[in-house]
């Protein structure tokens, strides 16, 4: 890991910290991503998953109990068995398999994102849908980091408003992000040079996350997100052409 390494990976970082405080999470899934154009899929998300709970920490405290919790409680508990699939598939895949994943949840995310988001909100799916919700989640958010649209796609359903949408979304993911902490280290994701790293970038993470807590009520949502989807779909082709080539 060089500096060139640890220059992007303070952008990311930063990037991860304002999405978790401030627009529902689900954008953090893109520093997984420019991640792994500089390092190997496991090294990027073995670096992060430290990183993304203290962010989780870091966010639950302004939305301590704002969160709908009857609808949070059924995408956590399907994503316990989602994070046990998740576990399964990384042990029996490869660098350029989890690249190829990697890129691939990144166009998705950008596709999802061209749903209306009127539409999803009169679906009004039951808590069964949730539950299958949080089973994709606990998949992707294990292999990627990328939990947040399955979740996404649930909550907007429930036309919860923004602060609870939020609240509910920090949640979810501070439970998942913790339950994968155990699964990580038996499978040897987490590395000493991979948590040295986090270490130092800590610093960044809670600085992203007072930026994003800030942003949530100040900026507006719109640029934040068109940029990311834009990073996201140039990353995602980048990925899935050097898994395929």
């Amino acid at each position: 890991m060089d500096g060139y390494f640890f220059a992007v990976a303070a952008l990311a970082v930063i990037f991860a910290g304002i999405a978790k405080g401030g627009f529902g999470g689900g954008p953090a899934f893109a520093s997984s991503a420019i991640l792994a154009l500089v390092t190997t899929p496991a090294q990027a998300i073995g670096l992060m998953l430290p990183l993304l709970i203290l962010m989780d920490i870091g966010t639950l405290r302004p939305f301590w109990k704002q969160w709908d919790w009857p609808r949070a409680r059924v995408v956590t508990f399907g994503a316990i068995p989602g994070i046990a699939l998740g576990a399964v598939f990384y042990s029996v895949t490869n660098d350029d398999m989890l690249r190829l994943l990697i890129g691939l949840v990144a166009l998705g995310f950008v596709l999802w994102q061209l749903i209306p988001k009127s539409r999803m909100k009169d679906a009004n799916f039951s808590p069964i849908v949730g539950w299958i919700a949080g089973i994709v989640a606990g998949f992707t958010s294990f292999a990627s980091h990328a939990g947040g649209p399955p979740a996404a796609m649930y909550f907007l359903s429930q036309r919860l408003d923004k602060t609870t949408y939020h609240a509910s979304m920090v949640f979810v993911f501070c439970v998942v992000n913790a339950a994968k902490v155990i699964p990580y280290a038996y499978l040897g994701i987490f590395t000493a040079e991979t948590l040295w790293a986090g270490v130092l970038l800590s610093p960044l993470a809670l600085l992203g996350v007072w930026l994003g807590v800030r942003a949530h009520s100040m900026a507006p949502e719109s640029i934040f997100f068109a940029m990311t989807y834009a990073l996201l779909g140039i990353i995602g082709v980048k990925l899935v052409y050097e898994a395929l080539i």
